[in-house]
């Protein structure tokens, strides 16, 4: 019998998960030294060690295949290991059978089966040989119509990665809108989808701001009005001006000219609200040589 107090001790001892020590336990008939080696042959117990280390790192990347779409962010330690061709054929892998999937959460994805165990195994796996903490940091999977578009771009070798979903017009717009958001950083597709908190503490902000500046109490409402809409205007990829238009027009009226309308916009870039590693990679190797 596989006791909670075994499972405990082989995960002090090894750093692996509670499920990985279980199933190393059992398929070890509770012997603790053969399933720790059972951990180490498959590279959890090593992966393990490096689980509380800072992966900002990485690629996003993204593939397209007939009516479906898929975005993720893959990080790393390091930018070196994020170009590495073991990594980038991880990144493949998983996005390969994500988008043949129904999984909506990185929890469902890292179950899925490969040809190499679960993603989770596999990275598991490849964090072992690699020698840096992998993960898979978000995903998300769209599907077109018929009379729809995706468009994609990937800027500076993976930092930057939009997909684009337009519902008529062209690829060739639904790229371009993915250019520019790809640039202008847009964190909504359209002023509906901002959230009733974060607008209400934008107000609050410019309402403060114009007292502070001596506005009239009574013209204060009206001069939000203005301040609300150009807040839009740098947030929202519809309110946005188009980078490459001449007369100043938005992102949405240039889809619109183009016979289109815009669907959807993901936009992920590596590492974006995560803590980032401090040391620097003289510093690195010089920590290593002191090993």
């Amino acid at each position: 019998m596989i006791t909670a107090s075994l499972v405990k001790e082989l995960r002090e001892k090894s750093g692996a998960g509670m499920l990985d020590c279980k199933k190393a336990l059992e398929a070890s008939n509770g012997d603790i030294d053969a399933a720790m080696d059972y951990l180490r042959e498959k590279g959890i117990a090593k992966a393990a060690k490096k689980s509380d280390r800072i992966a900002a790192e990485g690629t996003a990347a993204i593939l397209i295949k007939d009516n479906s779409a898929v975005i993720v962010e893959m990080n790393s330690e390091t930018d070196f290991v994020a170009k590495n061709e073991e990594f980038k054929s991880l990144v493949d892998t998983i996005m390969e059978t994500i988008i043949s999937s129904n999984a909506k959460t990185v929890e469902e994805a890292l179950e899925l089966k490969t040809n190499n165990g679960t993603i989770n195994e596999l990275i598991i796996s490849k964090t072992a040989t690699i020698g840096e903490k992998l993960s898979l940091r978000r995903f998300e999977k769209l599907e077109k119509k018929q009379d729809e578009y995706f468009g994609s771009y990937i800027h500076m070798g993976g930092k930057i990665a939009v997909l684009t979903l337009l519902q008529g017009s062209n690829e060739d717009v639904a790229k371009d809108v993915a250019m520019h958001a790809a640039a202008m950083r847009p964190l909504y597709v359209r002023s509906s989808e901002v959230p009733a908190d974060v607008l209400e503490k934008e107000k609050s902000i410019m309402r403060e701001q114009l007292i502070n500046e001596g506005k009239p109490e009574d013209r204060i409402d009206n001069i939000l009005v203005g301040k609300v809409n150009k807040y839009y205007e740098e947030v929202c990829l519809e309110n946005q001006i188009y980078v490459k238009a001449e007369n100043k027009e938005t992102v949405s009226k240039f889809v619109q000219n183009n016979g289109g309308t815009i669907v959807n916009m993901v936009r992920y870039e590596v590492g974006e609200g995560m803590e980032k590693r401090e040391e620097n990679f003289a510093e690195e190797v010089a920590a290593q040589l002191k090993k």
